[in-house]
């Protein structure tokens, strides 16, 4: 059983280079929402229909392209103004304020765990099971969360290779204590990632460790009391760990799986059908704010930003090292300039691959969420909306280049050396000696 502790003119008109620089992004980005939405714009049913959206985020690295595109002005810059982005204090609460709606006090879209919108569009994590039709409409970031373990294990030497704990906890166990492995939303990326580590590590989640839930932002304090062995969560809060050297960092994500998607941009279906032009808006501008994002002369100013109090209220120090890629693992292991760091555009990342949806979705089969008999498929064409990031991509101007052509990318593999074929998503599952029916 799972616990929980705590609750005409266009953009292509630009060069990249100059897209990308902050002065010549807020230029661009000005004439190009004056062209897009003139005034008048409204009326003529051109426009987006609403000024304003309430989009959730929680305090995560990853949450930037919503906190930059607020900062910059960039909702603004394409008709919406009055976007409301509010930190949510877990991804209960973020469910819990979508289910409500924007209009009814809640929230209209978030920052979210890329399974999450499967899970409330099914019911199977909402009140009542009560079914909330949700959409994904963009891909947020790749990579770079973390897999942490508190500093009593050190000596085991684990890292990549999760089969050094296994005696360790076997110990523990033996001992009459529980072994707490924490994450951060149950079906979400965290807890798939944690899963995943440790039954590549011959450690079944389900029955050698005890699951909890710990809403990101309490992670180190959990772990400094002595509340868990081991968590996984995004950044700055492995790096912060690192820094107060209450633990060390096992393993990155990227090093699981690399160039993996993470966080995506989740709306409520009824706002995107209720307003189509607005939510194409925000796409545009969140979009936008993901190529700033990934320039590598705006790391400093973001880690500075998206630090404050009223974003994440985390000092840039805990930030700012592994959004460039560089480690230190807390452990001895320090690597500089690796390809591990956060990915918010380039190589296809804001685009919503369906092929990387089915993955979530087929890892939650294999952990009970979903029942083996799932269409993977159609759940995915009833929630994936990258048509809407087609067209969002198309009025903004972006590269043909930039566009993937398929909405798969193809067969992925892990680190273990395991292959996913979204085409045959059953074959991945069979391949899976450690899984909840097993």
């Amino acid at each position: 059983m799972t616990k929980r502790i705590g609750t005409g003119t266009s953009l292509k008109d630009f060069t990249r280079r100059d897209f990308l620089a902050s002065s010549a992004l807020t230029a661009g980005l000005f004439l190009a929402a004056k062209t897009l939405f003139p005034a008048g714009a409204h009326a003529e049913g051109k426009g987006p229909e609403v000024t304003g959206a309430k989009l959730g985020f929680i305090a995560l690295t990853d949450a930037a392209p919503l906190i930059i595109a607020k900062e910059k002005g960039l909702f603004a810059k394409f008709g919406m103004p009055d976007v409301e982005v509010l930190k949510q204090a877990s991804w209960g609460a973020t469910r819990d304020n979508l289910m409500l709606g924007g209009e009814a006090n809640g929230i209209d879209g978030a920052h979210i765990l890329t399974p999450m919108p499967y899970l409330m569009h099914t019911g199977k994590v909402t009140q009542n099971n009560q079914p909330l039709p949700m959409a994904i409409v963009a891909r947020l970031n790749y990579d770079c969360q973390g897999i942490s373990v508190a500093q009593e294990y050190a000596a085991t030497g684990v890292g990549l290779d999760a089969a050094k704990l296994k005696d360790a906890f076997a110990a523990k166990k033996a001992e009459g204590k529980e072994v707490k492995a924490a994450m951060t939303f149950p079906g979400g990326t965290h807890d798939l990632w944690l899963r995943y580590w440790l039954a590549a590590g011959g450690i079944n989640p389900d029955k050698d460790v005890s699951t909890i839930v710990v809403p990101p932002p309490q992670m180190v304090a959990n772990m400094k009391v002595g509340n868990m062995d081991v968590f996984c969560v995004g950044e700055p809060w492995n790096e912060q760990l690192v820094h107060q050297g209450v633990g060390f960092t096992a393993a990155t994500t990227g090093e699981l799986w690399k160039g993996h998607p993470e966080k995506a941009l989740g709306l409520r279906a009824a706002f995107i059908e209720k307003y189509p032009n607005a939510t194409k808006a925000i796409v545009m501008a969140v979009m936008a704010a993901q190529q700033w994002c990934d320039a590598k002369e705006n790391k400093d100013e973001m880690a500075a930003i998206i630090g404050k109090r009223q974003w994440m209220n985390v000092p840039v120090a805990d930030i700012i090292g592994r959004l460039k890629g560089d480690i230190n693992y807390g452990n001895g292991r320090v690597a500089a300039g690796t390809d591990l760091y956060m990915k918010f555009w380039k190589g296809g990342v804001s685009y919503p691959f369906k092929s990387h949806d089915s993955w979530f979705l087929a890892e939650n089969i294999r952990w009970g969420k979903f029942a083996p008999t799932t269409d993977i498929k159609a759940l995915v064409e009833q929630v994936n909306r990258e048509d809407i990031w087609r067209e969002a991509a198309k009025e903004l101007g972006v590269a043909a280049s930039d566009i993937p052509a398929s909405s798969s990318r193809g067969v992925e593999t892990f680190f273990d050396g395991k292959t996913f074929d979204p085409a045959n998503p059953s074959a991945y599952l069979d391949s899976l000696t450690i899984k909840a029916s097993a």
